[in-house]
C-alpha cells in the first residue's frame, strides 16, 4: 500500500474474504474495497428502477448483465471500473471474480427472470415482492459488504475464511 492509504475496518476485510478474497492481503483487499462495490452499486440501482417500474426491458438487459458476470472471468461493470476508473481513482485493477461472486450472479440471472416472468404474466404483486427482495440482497452488498449468496455457496461447498 502506498501512503497516505489506510486499511478498511477489519469487518469489511472479513466480509470481502467471505466474497472470495482470501488470497490476497488486507492492503490489497482494501484497495480494490471500492472497485469490488462498484458493480453492486450500479446493478442495484438498475435492477431498482426495473422493479419499481415493472420495466420488463431494463430487467431484461440486468439479467443479461447478471448472465455475463457468470460466463465472463470479469463482472461487466467492472470492465468499466479497471479501464476507465481506476487508474483515475489511484486504485488498483479489480481481480477476476471469484466462485462466490459469480454464485451470486447465477441466483441474480434467476431471480431477474422469475420476475420477468411474474411482472410479464400478471403477477406484480409477486414480481414486486421477487425483484424487490434481490433489491435488498443487492443494496446489503452494496452498503456493507454483506454477500448473502457468498455466505450460501460458503456453507453448501464447506470454503473455509
Amino acid at each position: 500500500m502506498g501512503k497516505n492509504q489506510t486499511l478498511i475496518s477489519s469487518k469489511r476485510i472479513r466480509r470481502l474474504k467471505v466474497q472470495g478474497y482470501c488470497n490476497f492481503s488486507d492492503g490489497e483487499i482494501s484497495q480494490f474495497s471500492f472497485g469490488n462495490k462498484f458493480a453492486f452499486i450500479i446493478c442495484s440501482s438498475l435492477l431498482l428502477l426495473g422493479v419499481v417500474t415493472s420495466n420488463i426491458p431494463i430487467l431484461l438487459v440486468m439479467m443479461l448483465i447478471a448472465l455475463f458476470g457468470i460466463i465472463l472471468p470479469y463482472h461487466p461493470f467492472d470492465y468499466i471500473y479497471n479501464y476507465a476508473l481506476a487508474r483515475r481513482l489511484d486504485k488498483p485493477q479489480l481481480p477476476p471474480r471469484s466462485k462466490q461472486l459469480k454464485f451470486a450472479c447465477t441466483i441474480a440471472t434467476l431471480m431477474i427472470g422469475i420476475t420477468i416472468y411474474l411482472f410479464y404474466a400478471g403477477y406484480s404483486t409477486a414480481g414486486y415482492i421477487t425483484g424487490g427482495s434481490l433489491f435488498l440482497v443487492a443494496f446489503l452488498v452494496s452498503t456493507t459488504d454483506i454477500c448473502i449468496p457468498s455466505i450460501i455457496f460458503n456453507f453448501l461447498f464447506k470454503v473455509e475464511i
